[in-house]
């Protein structure tokens, strides 16, 4: 559906594309990963036109888009882009904000809109907010309502770029799930992330951008566990992350998830003191979900995201449960000291926070 030949970009003498060619095929999603600065959002915005490009041709469904005579609104009418910050405005209610754009461009009779709309709202969870007003959203619930005012003009392809990046790390879930949403339902997508756990588990193709375009390319298991080329692999080395489901408490093995943790910190040279702090934080703070989030019932549903970055030498810990609202931060020790653990947690941390959105209980830990 998406055909692009030879495309170049340059801002004066700075060339930041060079004869870029990629086929998408109709409900691919396909990720596209990079170090800043390396052109990936320059790509997205030369195919809406947002940028023109010096050189190159993009097709969609076979017509020309970048030819002199083509319509550039009707060529936007058939792509929807959600960028870095939510760009909602501040003066509509979002209700307001969906509808704008298919009763002017669309000519949708405002009733059928606002019907479209609230089925958007719906199934991203925000129906409530269907009368509030952007300064009155949190990052991600911003994000979630940008998405659907994209979806809203029933695009044939969603560009994404970097919608999580303006946004905390415990929003970042939320805005994820609806993207994964979208992807089992074929639409397609070429996303700018910095999120690698989720290009690799949501992508159909991943996309490495390095010397002035595509680098490398293949499908994501390849690209992140098997990359070939010298620049992807030191790349993929820079962002390492350890993922922990748990569905069941009386089978959740604690000395599994420890060796998971050692194995990931050996893997990429975390020094002995984090690796010891890491498990002490996921175990903590995954038996304070399962006593008082779960009251110790069997089924819980609660999942473990290590994430380290070489550039920073930062460790982010993402533990989230669905059980009932708990904010382990919040708990007052007494003489049993029952939550002590709480406390070492709180100590050993660089930061640490809790939010509560869409009946998930989210807490991260940074070292």
């Amino acid at each position: 559906m998406l055909e692009i030949k030879g495309l170049a970009k340059s801002f004066g003498s700075l060339s930041v594309l060079k004869n870029v060619n990629l086929t998408v095929e109709e409900g691919e999603v396909i990720s596209i990963i990079g170090a800043s600065g390396c052109g990936k959002s320059v790509f997205l915005r030369c195919i809406n036109l947002l940028e023109k490009p010096n050189a190159g041709s993009i097709f969609i469904d076979g017509e020309e888009i970048t030819a002199k005579n083509a319509d550039i609104d009707a060529v936007r009418r058939k792509m929807g882009m959600v960028f870095q910050k939510f760009h909602l405005f501040s003066h509509l209610n979002v209700m307001d904000n969906l509808c704008l754009a298919p009763t002017h461009l669309l000519k949708t009779e405002r009733k059928q809109a606002e019907k479209e709309a609230a089925e958007l709202l719906e199934r991203v969870g925000l129906l409530q907010k269907a009368n509030a007003f952007p300064k009155t959203l949190s990052g991600g619930q911003a994000q979630r309502i940008a998405i659907c005012r994209a979806l809203m003009m029933k695009p044939k392809l969603l560009l994404l770029d970097e919608p999580t990046s303006a946004l905390d790390p415990t929003m970042v879930g939320e805005v994820l799930a609806v993207i994964r949403m979208l992807a089992k339902q074929k639409l397609t997508m070429l996303i700018v992330t910095h999120e690698m756990k989720f290009a690799e588990e949501a992508s159909t193709r991943a996309l490495f951008f390095a010397d002035n375009g595509i680098y490398e390319e293949g499908a994501p298991a390849d690209i992140f566990n098997n990359p070939k080329r010298e620049k992807t692999v030191a790349f993929i080395r820079q962002h390492k992350f350890f993922a922990y489901e748990i569905k069941n408490r009386e089978d959740f093995d604690l000395l599994h998830l420890m060796g998971g943790i050692i194995a990931f910190a050996e893997k990429y040279a975390i020094d002995d003191k984090r690796k010891y702090n890491l498990q002490q934080i996921a175990e903590e703070l995954i038996y304070e979900f399962f006593k008082y989030s779960y009251d110790n019932k069997p089924i819980v549903d609660v999942t473990l995201d290590i994430a380290y970055e070489a550039e920073t030498d930062k460790i982010s810990v993402v533990i989230k449960s669905g059980g009932a609202k708990y904010d382990p931060f919040e708990a007052k020790n007494n003489a049993d000291m029952e939550h002590i653990g709480v406390v070492i947690v709180k100590k050993i941390a660089k930061k640490y926070d809790y939010t509560y959105e869409n009946d998930t209980n989210v807490v991260l830990a940074e070292l």
